[in-house]
């Protein structure tokens, strides 16, 4: 059974960097995206980055380009998501997701397994 259990989610400034971390585990993920997405109270849950487990191309929401940056273990089976400058609206519940396939998936419906998130709070 596929689980992704996320962690590294927290209460922190604005400015402040912040490093998420999905462990997947149950199958072999070569041949998967892996994706982050975030929902903050009252809106639709947003794409953040993907990464194509083989290959290692990477994809990023146009917002959040050049303060985000998503990266992979595959010796650990992990999935990172480093954050820098944070801002309050950065707020939200972040969630790990993984989609069969090779060409990278942005929008929510396309993915397959998700982990139950972790809560990003920055204050300012």
């Amino acid at each position: 059974q596929v689980q992704l259990v996320e962690s590294g989610g927290g209460l922190v400034q604005a400015g402040d960097s912040l490093r998420l971390s999905c462990a997947a585990s149950g199958r072999t993920f070569s041949g998967y995206v892996m994706g982050w997405f975030r929902q903050a109270p009252g809106k639709e849950r947003e794409f953040v980055a993907a990464i194509a487990w083989s290959g290692g191309n990477t994809y990023y929401a146009d917002s959040l380009k050049g303060r985000v940056t998503i990266s992979g273990d595959n010796a650990k089976n992990t999935v990172y998501l480093r954050m820098n400058s944070l801002k309050p609206e950065d707020t939200a519940v972040y969630y790990c997701a993984a989609d069969w396939g090779i060409v990278v998936a942005t929008t929510p419906d396309e993915y397959d397994y998700w982990g139950q998130g972790t809560q990003v709070t920055v204050s300012s």
